[in-house]
């Protein structure tokens, strides 16, 4: 559920690379690391983004034109920044067991927190709608790294059933449309022990 090593997997089915996620030991490691056939290690997701954006040319996720790729990036940063600051790490550390989260910390689950962040939700939702409507995808009208990163965040709120999909369609139709790609397939199928998905995620 940590949106930074969805965020990579996403990234490796997009450059059409196969995958075999598995779950760290060690709770305190940086992750997500990205392992090459040859043992080339990337640790960390913007390591990671650097890798596989300059190995992997042939189906880039951002865009060369200098303007829509530094609007690509704020977007990853702000998935990365406010998002998850203020919603996932409120919501879903929260919620989800530390096993599958990344956080550093387990505790029993903040009410006062997870209300915090439900809160925040509904403005991020608004942004990204607004977006979503004006250029088809958040960036652009092709699928690119902003999208990817800010659907890897909603997919693991989705798992929760945090999302009011009806009360925000243009996030909805978009999201639709994302988790469509062949990308998504294996994150769909990923399941938490003891804690199965909401109706809505798959």
């Amino acid at each position: 559920l940590s949106p930074a090593s969805r965020l990579a997997r996403l990234m490796a089915g997009e450059k059409r690379l196969t995958c075999d996620p598995v779950l760290s030991d060690d709770p305190g490691a940086h992750l997500p690391v990205f392992v090459e056939l040859d043992g080339t290690k990337s640790e960390g997701l913007w390591a990671i983004v650097d890798h596989l954006e300059g190995n992997y040319p042939e189906h880039p996720l951002t865009p060369e034109d200098p303007v829509r790729r530094a609007e690509v990036l704020r977007w990853l940063d702000w998935a990365m920044g406010p998002l998850h600051d203020q919603v996932t790490r409120r919501i879903v550390f929260e919620k989800g067991a530390q096993r599958y989260t990344g956080t550093v910390s387990r505790s029993a689950p903040d009410m006062n927190i997870i209300r915090q962040g439900r809160e925040a939700l509904r403005f991020m939702l608004k942004t990204v709608g607004q977006a979503a409507e004006a250029n088809g995808n958040l960036a652009m009208r092709e699928c690119t790294l902003a999208d990817l990163a800010v659907a890897a965040h909603l997919s693991a709120l989705d798992y929760f059933g945090e999302i009011p999909w009806t009360e925000y369609s243009p996030v909805a139709e978009w999201y639709v449309r994302i988790k469509s790609r062949p990308s998504f397939r294996t994150l769909l199928s990923d399941r938490v022990p003891g804690q199965p998905p909401a109706s809505t995620y798959a």
